[in-house]
């Protein structure tokens, strides 16, 4: 069932949205409302490693040497997964992009495979964040050991410190959530990730968000804007 204040649709998104933004900017949150809201999958490279590597596949057999000796997977083996799995029927209708493309050259080929596969640009939403909020976000972040929910210990507490609301289970701690961790992954952000900004907008795909607002406040303004045609 749709959350609270998240209504219901079945028409699908017709294209491409590629959620964009920093780590703490609640992307993951909104992913998963917007996808439920408008019965579409949300897609992650994670998901899609750890599919195509527990089936065995020849791109899985491919990236599992490389993700267990912890390096980077190449560029055109990640878009081939990408590729495959928005050629399915239930893409069809359109897909959330959570976490990818995160580089220019990313970027590039990705919108190769969309005029490709669907004849139509995407659509970038960008959460913007300020960068003094980020850690603040990040390092109270709490998520559900058994059903995922996302908590903020300073923010979003519990009812019940160090428990889910929901299913009763424990909260932990994200080893990258730790301060050393964020910072570098924040660098990592504006060297790599930021210059998208830039490449969406200057082709008039992309659109802001404020994600300072409460979660449900975002959500509103992200169906809104995805309404627009």
């Amino acid at each position: 069932m749709p959350e609270a204040g998240v209504a219901s649709t079945s028409r699908g998104l017709g294209r491409a949205v590629i959620f964009l933004g920093p780590p703490g900017a609640g992307k993951g949150t909104q992913t998963r409302k917007i996808a439920e809201s408008y019965n579409v999958p949300h897609l992650s490279t994670g998901d899609m490693f750890r599919e195509h590597v527990g089936r065995g596949t020849p791109l899985g057999q491919r990236a599992k040497p490389i993700m267990e000796r912890g390096e980077l997977v190449p560029d055109d083996l990640v878009l081939s997964m990408v590729e495959d799995r928005i050629s399915r029927p239930d893409c069809g209708d359109g897909f959330i992009l959570d976490g990818f493309p995160r580089t220019l050259p990313q970027a590039e080929k990705l919108d190769e495979i969309l005029r490709r596969r669907f004849k139509s640009e995407p659509l970038v939403v960008h959460f913007v964040v300020d960068p003094n909020q980020l850690m603040r976000r990040l390092t109270g972040r709490r998520t559900c050991a058994i059903g995922g929910e996302i908590y903020n210990v300073y923010d979003h507490p519990p009812k019940v410190p160090g428990r889910c609301d929901r299913d009763g289970g424990e909260l932990v701690q994200r080893p990258d959530d730790r301060e050393e961790v964020i910072a570098e992954r924040l660098a990592a952000y504006e060297r790599q990730t930021r210059p998208l900004v830039d490449y969406y907008r200057g082709r008039g795909v992309l659109k802001d968000v404020d994600g300072m607002d409460a979660p449900a406040a975002v959500t509103k303004n992200v169906l809104e804007l995805l309404a627009q045609k």
